[in-house]
């Protein structure tokens, strides 16, 4: 029996038991990962995973089950009946799912290159190649090198009938330095994810970057530690991601500012009437966005189609120009705050039920050049690749540390470098104080192939684009 087929009558039966509403995820997901250390083969793996979940309303109550035996749905929807009707007698409040409309649709990751067909040996080889260089330009530091692929078939269908196919690929890699004194660790590393094909692979010029952060971990363990003080900053996009991720993408999700992932990963300093008040979450240079259209040179991997609920991909204004404007939503908390889901329900695989996810959060360009805002820095720092990072259960105080600072003096890089560079703030003090961002030609697209959230944990993939950005008075410590 065909996919359809089942999944349809899946469905008929979830409305025959009584269901006010009704959906179904099937996902098929492929994954490959290599990894070399030192020269040697430490990850040669491939997994599969295939199966379905499924949501059943009753009564303003949600059961959810699912099955890795797509051919054989009965019981499993069965399941997810008997869930929501005995849900029912619990309800404090009924779940409302803001509207939408029935789609019927397509959408894949447009690709060049099918990463899942290039030979295993040739992916090998370029790690190893890699690796080598790496030990040629310093023997005593470890190196790694790898590369991860992920293709998902998903379907969506729901009885107000949705049919709706997509194809999403993952493609990335990296290659990293770790040199070791009798005092000392430094690391300097290298490597991006996209929603793309193996061309990935070959635009990141694996080989020729493997060199270079291989001296610069050496030259670190003789760089002086970072002064510590109030000094002004221009963060590169490889850190920058990480700033808009931890403290723009989280405490802009709603599920997080009505209180469902207190527990585990933390609230959020917002609340839901801050749309009214025209929060300032940061300076006029600030407009940051959500979007999951497929619209970017570099497509994020928080770009699709349609979300894990059938709702058509967005782009969402979260800060405009300083202003706090809107939450990351879903179906079931949107109505909440009397809006329709942004497109945001997302899940890892088929046996969770979607949260609200980010997509690709963009910090929008400015109108800088690279030497423009390092021009107008008297004494600063230019701050590279996160080395590590913490931030508070409200999004609020924060701290990050970079693996490397190069100086900024009288408005020139002197080609100094310094090590553990660290800074740390308040949310809205730090994105208050950023006077200028670089144009869209600066811009990179940062993958996050690993943001966490939920119960049971969900492994997300999102990602961030942004420009190089300066920040005036930042505290290092």
């Amino acid at each position: 029996m065909k996919v359809k087929e089942i999944v349809d009558q899946a469905l008929t039966q979830a409305k025959f038991l009584g269901a006010d509403y009704a959906d179904i995820r099937v996902k098929d997901i492929n994954l490959e990962k290599l990894q070399v250390e030192n020269g040697q083969i430490t990850n040669l793996s491939a997994n599969r995973s295939r199966g379905a979940g499924i949501r059943i309303f009753v009564n303003g109550a949600m059961g959810f089950a699912s099955t890795s035996d797509i051919n054989n749905l009965h019981k499993t929807v069965q399941i997810a009946y008997d869930t929501a009707l005995s849900s029912t007698m619990l309800l404090s409040e009924k779940i409302t799912l803001s509207p939408k409309r029935p789609i019927v649709a397509q959408y894949s990751t447009p690709i060049t290159i099918n990463p899942f067909t290039v030979p295993f040996d040739e992916k090998l080889n370029l790690l190893t190649t890699c690796s080598k260089v790496m030990s040629q330009a310093n023997s005593t530091a470890k190196n790694q090198s790898f590369m991860e692929f992920r293709q998902e078939e998903v379907i969506f269908a729901d009885t107000d009938g949705s049919y709706i196919t997509q194809t999403f690929y993952q493609s990335g890699g990296g290659v990293s330095s770790t040199a070791i004194s009798k005092t000392d660790t430094q690391k300097r590393s290298y490597g991006n994810i996209l929603r793309a094909g193996y061309e990935v692979i070959q635009n990141l010029q694996l080989t020729q970057r493997a060199e270079t952060i291989s001296h610069e971990s050496a030259q670190l363990l003789d760089a002086p530690n970072c002064p510590i003080g109030k000094h002004d900053l221009v963060i590169m996009p490889s850190q920058l991601f990480l700033q808009i991720h931890e403290s723009v993408g989280h405490p802009t999700e709603l599920d997080r500012v009505l209180g469902s992932e207190v527990a585990l990963a933390g609230a959020s300093f917002l609340k839901p009437d801050d749309i009214s008040r025209n929060l300032r979450y940061g300076s006029e240079h600030v407009t940051i966005t959500a979007d999951a259209m497929d619209n970017w040179d570099e497509k994020g991997l928080g770009a699709f189609g349609y979300d894990d609920e059938g709702i058509p991909a967005q782009s969402v204004t979260l800060i405009d120009k300083g202003i706090f404007k809107n939450f990351q939503t879903s179906r079931d908390n949107a109505p909440i705050i009397g809006q329709a889901s942004h497109g945001m329900g997302l899940s890892d695989g088929w046996q969770f039920l979607p949260l609200v996810r980010m997509t690709n959060i963009n910090l929008q360009p400015g109108t800088y050049s690279i030497g423009e805002l390092i021009s107008e820095v008297e004494n600063g720092f230019l701050l590279q690749e996160n080395k590590s990072w913490s931030i508070d259960d409200k999004r609020v105080n924060f701290q990050f540390s970079c693996e490397i600072a190069r100086e900024i003096s009288n408005g020139r890089l002197t080609g100094k470098i310094f090590k553990n560079p660290t800074y740390t703030g308040t949310t809205t003090e730090f994105w208050g104080s950023c006077d200028g961002v670089c144009s869209k030609e600066y811009r990179k697209m940062i993958g996050v192939p690993n943001c966490g959230k939920g119960q049971p944990m969900q492994i997300m993939r999102v990602a961030h684009a942004a420009p190089p950005a300066r920040f005036r008075g930042v505290q290092m410590i």
